[in-house]
């Protein structure tokens, strides 16, 4: 009688001593690969880096230029005055590709302002020449760029010139107009930029 529950007693013991060494054992495993499954995952940096950003632009003023940061890169949000949108067709003799026929916008982009709301213009600020950081210059014909500066984006770095939808002189370094990037309205004065549809939100 005292062998069997001898016999009991060691079987209980072996399988609690079984089961802690397997639960220790899937514990330890756990921790062991977190790391490597994690590393495999985006961070939150990187998701960030790419991530669309939400702006509110119901205090943006008319003639008024907002910029903000998204995947690294400046991007201008200019609320253009009905002065400001008449230059636009103006100034098309001037211009390289007036009509947009490159692709640097989207679809919905690709018409004479460059934007889903004509009085909206969002664009990268960055020179399609070599990088560089125009500067917005909304004043019309200032001596050192010429009579036929009605206002827009000026690079100081080699001299290309913008207009107000950020579309390029002609003979001037920067071969194409800026970059109009993805972008939706969330609501009258919310904008989402890095993201075509609502449901990226």
């Amino acid at each position: 009688m005292a062998d069997a529950e001898n016999k009991n007693e060691m079987n209980g013991r072996r399988r609690f001593l079984v089961a802690a060494t397997s639960v220790a054992g899937g514990v330890a495993c756990i921790a062991w690969a977190t790391p490597f499954v994690m590393s495999m995952m985006p961070s939150e940096r990187a998701k960030a880096a790419g991530a669309p950003v939400e702006v509110d632009i119901a205090k943006l003023e008319t003639g008024m230029l907002l910029a903000v940061e998204w995947r690294g890169k400046v991007v201008w949000i200019l609320k253009r005055t009905p002065e400001m949108l008449a230059t636009l067709i103006k100034i098309e003799p001037l211009l390289a590709d007036p009509k947009s026929a490159e692709d640097m916008q989207p679809k919905y982009a690709q018409n004479p302002t460059r934007s889903i709301k004509p009085e909206i213009l969002v664009t990268l600020g960055v020179c399609t020449h070599l990088g560089c950081s125009p500067v917005f210059r909304k004043e019309i014909a200032p001596a050192d760029l010429g009579s036929d500066w009605l206002g827009g984006f000026f690079c100081p770095c080699h001299g290309s010139k913008f207009d107000l939808a950020g579309r390029v002189y002609k003979n001037l370094p920067a071969p194409t107009n800026l970059m109009i990037p993805p972008h939706v309205y969330l609501s009258e004065s919310l904008l989402l930029i890095g993201a075509d549809s609502k449901e990226a939100a």
